[in-house]
């Protein structure tokens, strides 16, 4: 009877410190970050897709994580046992609260309007405002990407 107590008690552990390790959702904007606080020392960090978020590591107990482009991506943390001590989903966003859809002609236009209006990517704009805002985008990374 008691070995079966001790297989329950141990089963019920497990399942504890697999839930305290999942933490569910990080939602953070596209250029901004997230402070992520641990309660146990961190020994491997691991981002599913390094070009939709990317993580810093402070010391430790404190990591921050930085959206990078719009989507989702998973962020793990391992203690040196190899034990999780993170497991969450990355979603990256973009913050439309300073955009303005302009609509002519029966087409759509965004512009990111912080803290001058310019041209941004967004889902059911005209083709073609689309893609050109693209290529500028993709010519300034390519840019940027040389100065380093």
């Amino acid at each position: 009877m008691i070995s079966m107590t001790k297989i329950a008690l141990s089963g019920c552990a497990a399942l504890l410190v697999v839930c305290a390790a999942h933490a569910g959702q990080i939602t953070v904007e596209a250029g901004k970050a997230k402070a992520v606080k641990l309660k146990s020392n961190a020994d491997s960090v691991i981002i599913g897709n390094p070009n939709v978020a990317d993580v810093a590591v402070h010391d430790d107990t404190l990591l921050f994580v930085t959206g990078k482009s719009f989507g989702t991506t998973n962020l793990m943390i391992f203690d040196k046992d190899g034990n999780t001590l993170h497991s969450s989903d990355v979603v990256v966003t973009a913050n439309t609260s300073t955009w303005v859809s302009v609509k002519r002609a029966g087409s759509n236009f965004t512009y990111d309007c912080s803290p001058s209006c310019r041209p941004t990517l967004a889902a059911g704009d005209d083709q073609e405002h689309y893609a050109n805002v693209g290529e500028q985008l993709l010519l300034q990374k390519e840019l940027n990407s040389a100065d380093d």
